[in-house]
């Protein structure tokens, strides 16, 4: 499933928009600590989090991961938004929660990264 399919299949709403858009993503992480992220996320990775901070940009251009998906109808910041189109970091949101939207992510094929 890439990005595009993603956010169309899930109605994510979307802050900052994927720089490519059929970025395959095959692997997600959920975490809201941002060292694990670094340790366990890799390339391309689907990023589900609580963490609506501007560290969060810094963390995924890191690793650089696919996109970062805010869960439970958190919002970022504006300067995190601007911050994350400026980076084309994909940043989006959904008001589920974070076990729902794995779930979901899952059955669609998108497998847990392997640190």
């Amino acid at each position: 499933m890439n990005l595009s399919e993603m956010i169309d299949a899930y109605g994510l709403t979307v802050f900052a928009p994927p720089a490519d858009g059929t970025v395959e993503a095959a692997f997600g992480y959920a975490s809201d600590l941002l060292s694990d992220v670094i340790a366990n996320a890799g390339k391309d990775c689907v990023w589900v989090t609580m963490q609506t901070h501007t560290n969060i940009l810094a963390v995924a251009s890191l690793k650089d991961v696919g996109a970062i998906v805010i869960v439970s109808d958190h919002k970022p910041a504006d300067e995190t938004i601007a911050t994350a189109r400026q980076k084309g970091i994909c940043l989006l949101g959904t008001g589920m929660p974070a076990f729902e939207i794995c779930g979901k992510l899952y059955a669609a094929g998108i497998k847990a990264a392997e640190g």
